[in-house]
């Protein structure tokens, strides 16, 4: 089933053109269209709510897929990741010389994960600090 126009645009006006996970804009990636996306994927009972849907960049969404969870680098624990629907970014990463840091186990995971530091998502904060 596809989600309805008009959810997608209150989806994207939320989250103001930008990833909910990695925080890049969608004008910094111009060729691609970022993708609404279930946070609890429809397999594991997540609905098409505005609730349940985010804004992703192609790079997150394709990374995240269904997982709810991942290991934590640094403990090896299974660890939930980000959920941008419950939880304050701030909370979970921070921001240093365009990489993305993740300041608790959650967003240490979902950085890893979601590879959120490649080399050309890094560039492309650099390239647009002005917009952060």
């Amino acid at each position: 089933m596809s989600i309805p126009l008009p959810l997608k645009k209150a989806v994207r006006e939320r989250a103001g053109d930008r990833c909910e996970y990695c925080r890049m804009r969608q004008s910094w990636e111009g060729y691609f269209s970022y993708h609404i996306e279930h946070v609890i994927a429809i397999q594991h009972r997540g609905l098409d709510t505005l609730e349940n849907l985010a804004l992703s960049c192609r790079h997150c969404n394709w990374l995240k897929g269904p997982n709810l969870a991942s290991i934590d680098p640094d403990s090896d624990d299974l660890v939930r990741l980000f959920q941008p629907r419950t939880q304050l970014w701030s909370d979970h990463f921070q921001m240093e010389a365009g990489r993305i840091i993740g300041l608790t186990d959650v967003g240490r995971t979902t950085v890893f994960l979601l590879e959120m530091n490649a080399p050309h998502r890094v560039e492309l904060r650099l390239e647009n600090q002005g917009e952060w």
